[in-house]
């Protein structure tokens, strides 16, 4: 059965070394000291290796099940939930009023990655709640702030999110679902929604749907579109729990992956909701559940690489094939270790410099997170922003594929189920499609974000590569660094200013290259994360680090990023410039 080993020595680097997040004017991150820090990285890791881990296998062969209504999560499910919330860790970034712990939300992202690497399925349960609560946080009344947050930040209530129907899931001016006023105040609501992630269960005492739906007379398209909290059973004036709404779990969808997970078809009929937010803007209500969920689901495509690859690592270490062509390695033994090969190690290679810098990419976006949020820093807001569809889609295509290379390592073992490689892939690979498919995410971000506020956020983020390879340039040993980042830099506006010039032309030879300069954007990204990392671990080897092999180790996986996977962008810029002639050529009748 695979293992899992959480790499809190990594994550305390990143965020020490490189991030130095104590010594952050962000309000809070004077308080995450290194000792503290530690505490509860060590705290997540040892629930996830111990608990999460054992149980991820379990979910995936047994699934949930429903009978008569109610469905059942896996077995031992119910008791991991349990130790969840008796440490908090639903609520370790939500507000103290709310009985959360109150800490930034750069730290929910460290211990997030670690319970989904041990268990995806299990923690999209408390995951999506947290999302559903920061929506209630920020656009519900205090009434409703006082309802529902302080069960759902203990997850003695879960939440969920109601976007998809059976006929639209990106075009959600498309949705039928509708919302009928009552005299009270409350809306029915009626219709069904799809593919609802931890729709039903038996893990809380009650659940809170989010759900997007029309009001009756709302105008057309998304503008017409409102937000209502639809709780599973109706909330007294007490908090006590009163009767049973009219919402129920239909069916539970048969899945490629993430079977521990309740995919719940959900039907709404006449049930009582409530308005969240202003009528008719519930889209607006929603981004802040979703762009929070797509950040998440980054992390879950680093997660799904980072346990497939720990298991990777040590079946090649342990399985004997072959002999090493420049001399035997293992000479009491019939044959060689799997690691002694160039394309096993090429292999690796690229699995654990993906996972280092994605995960330093991960954790730097949410500093910005925090920032913005923190400090009300509108500059930060809007990279971010710029920067989430790039960290939700790069890294969940790019997780996906580290997780095959992963299953590649074990031959046909990793065909087989026993060994539990396939479910990795089967896992990572839902994260490239749900919360905006990866394609719609290329298409925001060369849509929408690009040209957001005049393009000043992507000229930011220009400004902060250029500064950086600036102040780096005459540093030793960082022109293995600084030399790459500054020519995929330059790559990556040439396909900006490619856009510009052609876009306006014809907006084909603009959302052609979006996946493209998507994928363009990641490297570059993963390029600046390896360069900061690179620089902090020449520092410390300069102050006498004690752990010299571990910096030395990221060094010279950082420059096999520079040297193997950065030289990608000149690809993806080189398939940006053909335009949307080689796309479009064929009439639909002709594929």
């Amino acid at each position: 059965m695979p293992s899992y080993t959480a790499p809190t020595k990594d994550m305390q680097f990143i965020l020490h070394d490189v991030l130095k997040i104590e010594a952050s004017d962000i309000p809070g991150y004077g308080d995450l000291d290194r000792d503290f820090t530690t505490a509860i990285l060590g705290e997540a890791g040892k629930i996830s290796s111990e608990v999460l881990a054992p149980l991820n296998v379990v979910g995936d062969t047994e699934g949930c099940r429903m009978e008569n209504g109610i469905v059942y999560t896996p077995t031992g499910f119910k008791d991991a939930f349990d130790q969840m919330r008796d440490g908090g860790w639903p609520g370790i970034d939500m507000p103290e009023d709310y009985g959360g712990m109150g800490l930034p939300y750069v730290m929910n992202t460290a211990t997030g990655e670690m319970f989904s690497s041990a268990n995806q399925a299990f923690t999209m349960y408390h995951g999506l709640t947290h999302g559903a609560a920061s929506a209630i946080l920020v656009h519900g009344t205090d009434a409703q702030k006082d309802t529902y947050l302080p069960k759902m930040v203990s997850c003695e209530w879960t939440g969920t999110m109601n976007l998809t129907e059976p006929h639209c899931g990106t075009d959600l001016g498309l949705m039928r679902t509708k919302a009928e006023p009552q005299d009270d105040g409350s809306y029915k609501i009626t219709g069904q929604k799809i593919f609802i992630s931890a729709g039903e269960h038996d893990m809380a005492d009650n659940i809170i749907h989010l759900v997007l739906a029309k009001i009756t007379g709302a105008p057309e398209g998304i503008k017409g579109v409102s937000l209502f909290i639809v709780p599973k059973f109706m909330v007294n004036d007490d908090g006590s729990l009163g009767a049973r709404n009219a919402v129920a779990c239909g069916k539970i969808e048969e899945k490629m992956g993430i079977h521990g997970n309740s995919t719940c078809v959900m039907n709404y009929d006449g049930a009582t909701g409530f308005l969240i937010g202003e009528a008719h803007k519930g889209m607006r209500a929603m981004f802040t559940m979703m762009n929070e969920a797509r950040l998440g689901v980054g992390m879950q495509g680093v997660a799904q690489a980072e346990a497939a690859f720990q298991n990777a690592l040590d079946y090649a270490k342990d399985r004997l094939q072959g002999r090493d062509v420049t001399g035997v390695k293992n000479p009491d033994g019939p044959a060689d270790p799997l690691i002694v090969h160039p394309d096993i190690r090429r292999n690796l290679m690229e699995q654990k410099s993906f996972t280092e810098a994605a995960r330093a990419f991960l954790l730097w976006g949410s500093t910005l997170i925090d920032r913005a949020h923190r400090s009300e820093d509108a500059d930060a807001d809007g990279l971010v922003s710029l920067l989430t569809p790039v960290i939700k889609g790069f890294l969940t295509d790019k997780g996906y594929d580290m997780t095959v290379q992963a299953q590649q390592i074990y031959g046909g073992h990793g065909y087989i189920e026993e060994w539990g490689m396939s479910q990795f892939t089967r896992d990572a690979r839902i994260a490239m499609i749900y919360e905006g498919a990866n394609g719609v995410q290329a298409l925001d971000l060369v849509g929408r974000k690009l040209g957001q506020d005049g393009g000043k956020h992507v000229m930011a983020f220009f400004d902060l590569v250029k500064g950086f390879c600036k102040d780096n340039a005459d540093v030793e040993g960082m022109e293995a660094f600084v030399e790459p980042l500054k020519r995929a830099s330059k790559d990556l506006q040439a396909a900006g200013m490619y856009f510009m010039q052609e876009g306006m032309k014809n907006p084909n030879n603009a959302l052609s290259g979006s996946y493209d300069f998507m994928h363009l954007f990641g490297h570059v990204s993963l390029g600046l994360m390896w360069s900061m990392m690179a620089k902090a671990s020449l520092e410390a080897l300069a102050n006498g680090t004690t752990d010299p092999d571990f910096h030395n180790t990221k060094l010279a996986t950082g420059r096999f990023y520079m040297q193997r996977s950065l030289p990608m962008t000149a690809t993806h810029l080189a398939r940006i410039q053909t335009g949307a002639d080689p796309v479009m050529a064929l009439d639909a009748a002709n594929f």
